[in-house]
């Protein structure tokens, strides 16, 4: 059955230009947003394998960290979006960056003890932060300006998301691994009680100051304006509800399953990668070292997501995408059998290949959801705990070897290049959404 029309927001208070402007400066504050939680992420690059040796696990006990982590998806996105629902965009964005501030402290204490459940505790707690900021986030940039260029768009702003993962690591290498034992010694070297605990305490500080960042710009948001979404951006009415279904959109569909399978690809290769350059037969240097290759990871994602969103400008978004996935195929199959630096090389390129993935396909995704964008977006971003599964990779690295274990990472970016070939193609689609200029 066709669904009933929409009513479409109106643009008021003010001409075009004021309007673009609004959103112009709307944009940019987000983009801080983005920079935020890509930072307070890609910090855990550097923080798994400092946990590993503080408290000597194995690769599946280590990657069981970020499955924790990913679990704060799973469990706070569909609830974010009902928050949001009945606070509001900004509200919701206010109470996101409260709750990831509370996570971070909560990592000060856990150094000090130091406690392996208290630090799960409080980087579950962020996590559910950084849920609540992408189920808003997200959806508002790509629909904050024309349709037609929503994937460019949140390409852009999330290019800053990996500014924010760049410089993470080198915060992490320097203020984490560089000032302990662990950091600065050989892959599988044997450390002390004491200097496991000495260790421990590397992480008091940096966390410190993300709290105390976070603190200052959720107070920069709640003070801000920002421009009010549409009518047709709201949740369907119940008597429109009874004709509209999620499922019958193809493209969020499989959208979802492309998300989690991403997630799963991209924190793999960031996870393990430090432990990966240090083994004898890739790169054979200390984690110190390998977190300085581990930048170029990361810029090669902002670089491919400020060219992505120029490229996509001028080619389709799903051609791009199956180019990406291509490429990031390839490069993971060469990282996983052949040996040597050129292995490490390889999977650095993997991080290039991997820059407009998540906002391709979540622009993708969402686009002809209407007034199920919300929903939409909820399920969304649900499908990063696709992360969790990490520690399957773990699970091979130890049984199989850690070079092995990016053969989890091919077969997901083969079912990216089907999304992209085939699953994108929307269906149903309703009518676009806009924004509203409230001043």
């Amino acid at each position: 059955m066709a669904a009933p029309p929409i009513s479409q927001a109106i643009p008021v208070a003010g001409s075009a230009s004021s309007g673009s402007a609004r959103y112009g400066r709307a944009l940019s504050l987000l983009a801080s947003l983005f920079f935020m939680w890509g930072f307070i992420t890609v910090i855990n690059n550097t923080l798994l394998p400092h946990l590993r040796s503080v408290f000597e696990l194995n690769y599946t006990q280590t990657t069981l960290i970020e499955s924790t982590w990913f679990v704060g998806y799973l469990v706070a996105s569909l609830p974010a979006a009902k928050l949001i629902e009945r606070i509001g965009y900004q509200k919701a964005l206010v109470v996101g960056l409260a709750i990831m501030a509370v996570g971070a402290l909560g990592m000060v204490p856990s150094a000090l003890l130091p406690s392996y459940g208290l630090t799960l505790a409080s980087l579950f707690t962020v996590s559910c932060g950084i849920a609540l900021l992408q189920v808003a986030a997200n959806p508002y940039v790509a629909v904050i300006g024309p349709p037609e260029s929503a994937e460019s768009r949140l390409t852009l702003v999330q290019a800053f998301n990996t500014t924010g993962d760049v410089l993470a690591v080198v915060f992490g290498r320097y203020l984490i691994l560089a000032r302990t034992t662990g950091g600065t010694s050989a892959e599988g070297a044997h450390l002390s009680f004491a200097q496991r605990m000495a260790d421990a305490q590397a992480t008091e500080l940096p966390y410190f100051i993300v709290a105390l960042v976070l603190a200052v710009l959720a107070i920069v948001i709640a003070r801000a304006h920002l421009p009010a979404l549409g009518a047709a951006t709201q949740r369907a009415n119940a008597e429109q509800r009874k004709h509209l279904s999620l499922w019958s959109h193809r493209n969020l569909i499989f959208g979802c399953g492309a998300i989690f399978l991403y997630v799963l690809a991209e924190i793999g290769v960031g996870n393990l990668f430090i432990n990966f350059a240090s083994q004898r037969t890739v790169a054979n240097i200390t984690h110190e070292q390998a977190a300085f290759y581990l930048t170029f990871v990361w810029g090669g994602m902002m670089v491919g997501r400020f060219a992505g969103a120029f490229i996509m400008r001028h080619i389709a978004p799903e051609r791009v995408l199956a180019a990406f996935a291509l490429g990031a195929l390839v490069s993971a199959l060469v990282a996983t059998f052949v040996q040597g630096p050129a292995a490490m090389y390889a999977l650095i390129l993997v991080g290039l290949f991997h820059s407009i993935m998540f906002p391709t396909i979540f622009a993708l995704a969402i686009r002809g959801l209407g007034p199920l964008t919300e929903e939409g977006s909820g399920l969304l971003i649900m499908s990063i705990a696709g992360g969790a599964l990490v520690f399957i990779q773990g699970k091979v690295a130890d049984l199989y070897g850690i070079q092995t274990a990016f053969i989890v990472t091919a077969a997901c970016e083969l079912y990216v290049l089907f999304y992209a070939l085939w699953g994108s193609r929307p269906t149903a689609a309703l009518p676009p959404e806009r924004l509203e200029v409230v001043e």
